[in-house]
Parts: C-alpha cells; structure tokens; sequence
C-alpha cells in the first residue's frame, strides 16, 4: 500500500519503464524541448522552522502519524487516469479505469477507457499498474520507504503549499540505489503528513535514461493523505524527454476516524 508508508518505488519503476517504452517507440521523434519542473510549482517563501521541531522529532511524528492512517485506513476507491505526452503536450498515450484498495494488501485495476499508441500502454503502462498491484500484494518488496533506516533529513524552514501549511526538507538517501531517491519532501504542520515530493533517483537507472525527475502531489481526504497527481519526466539519450501523469480523481474512502485511532 502506498500512502502511510509514502513508498516511490511504483514511480521509480515508471522512470525505467518510460525510458524505455520511450526508446523503443523513437518513430514519435526528439522533444523540442525539456521540462524539468511540475506545472504547480512551489513559491511562496521559505520561513525559519520553530525552535521546537528538529529532524529526529520530525522523524518520529511522520512514522507514528502514518502507522495511526495506515490502521485506520480500511480501502478507497479512485478514478485513475495515466497519460503519456511528449514536451510539446501532445498525447501519446492515455489510459482510465477505477483502481480499488481494500487493506492490508489487495489492489485492483479495471480500464474504463484507452487511447492513443498501444505500443506504450503495452510496453509503460499496463507494466506499472502490474507493478503497483503486485507492490500491495507483497510480490515486489523493495525497501524504499521515507523512514531513518534509508533517508537523512535535513529541515530547510516551513512553506506554504497551496492549503498546507508544511515543514520542508531535503531528503539525503543513505545509499546508491534506484529505488531510493534525492530531493524535497514538504510535510503538513498539523497531520505530519507527507503532502509533496519532488526528487530524482538516487542511482543513475541505465545508459539510455539521462535525467529522470518525479513530483509527486497528495491530497487530505476523510482524515487520510492520498495520492492527487503524479508527474514523471524521462530524457532518454538521443530520443528526448517525454513525460508520464497520473490522475487520482474521484475517491471513495472507507476508514475508521483517524482522531479515534489516535487515542
């Protein structure tokens, strides 16, 4: 399950398979362009953190507030939309359905809807949502949660985002592994919750992937932090860049009251 853990694996997995559905399918021609950053970046500044938060404590409050979500979570319902564009915004790929979660490790995914190339639904993503499904089941374990054991954090400040008032910090990887990632993790002041990530791999991912960058948004529902938008961007060498999104849309949370787990 991937919410209360905040696990990236699925999306590091969607950089290899982009970058090489991407290569495969070189007909479509080379990106005009790259684009490095989400379209909702974040601006606002970045205010002294208070005396009383440092990163262990941080840390802490992060995993105990997850575990509390992650029990009291029992399943939820989305609209799933992934999308496959080239930097110029044209589609090449698009593909809808309903994902399903009932805890502690069941997902399933119904397509509703398909267009464009079948070659990348075939070769990215029908791969990545097996990959996820298979990640809930416990087939794939890889250890790539946000917790001590794989990340140092380093607090920058607070930071508004959008609604969420957040600590930010930059997450340091422990080791070399294309599983873990490098970059910004903003944490909600209240829920100690993890509202965005923007980062890339902590291990180059092969030759022909030259960069490869995620944003990674989520959204408070019911008491629960789920996923509200993915972004992936691939620059394959000689191919140029191309870029993965996934829409959750649509949720239909089943769950006991977070406030309740808590005490």
């Amino acid at each position: 399950m991937t919410m209360p853990n905040v696990r990236t694996t699925s999306y590091l997995v969607a950089l290899i398979l982009l970058g090489m559905m991407t290569a495969r399918a070189s007909a479509s021609g080379r990106a005009q362009s790259d684009r490095e950053e989400s379209s909702a970046d974040v601006t606002a500044p970045v205010e002294p953190p208070p005396t009383d938060i440092n990163e262990t404590r941080l840390f802490s409050e992060l995993i105990k507030h997850n575990e509390v979500r992650n029990a009291a979570l029992l399943g939820y319902v989305e609209l799933r939309t992934y999308e496959v564009t080239d930097t110029a915004g044209k589609v090449r790929a698009q593909e809808s359905g309903q994902m399903e979660y009932r805890a502690p490790d069941k997902k399933t995914f119904v397509t509703t809807a398909e267009s464009g190339s079948a070659l990348v639904r075939r070769l990215a993503l029908n791969p990545l949502i097996a990959s996820e499904i298979e990640a809930a089941s416990g087939k794939q374990r890889h250890d790539s949660a946000i917790i001590p054991a794989n990340y140092k954090f380093e607090l920058l400040g607070e930071q508004q985002v959008g609604r969420y008032h957040c600590f930010v910090v930059r997450a340091i990887p422990k080791r070399s592994d294309k599983y873990l990632f490098e970059g910004k993790v903003w944490i909600d002041t209240e829920d100690y919750a993890v509202v965005r990530i923007v980062g890339h791999p902590a291990k180059k991912l092969s030759f022909w992937i030259e960069r490869a960058d995620f944003v990674r948004e989520y959204q408070r529902i019911d008491g629960f932090w789920l996923s509200k938008k993915d972004e992936t961007f691939v620059k394959v060498r000689m191919y140029g860049q191309k870029v993965l999104t996934i829409n959750h849309q649509n949720y239909t949370v089943t769950g006991a009251s977070v406030q309740n787990a808590e005490n």
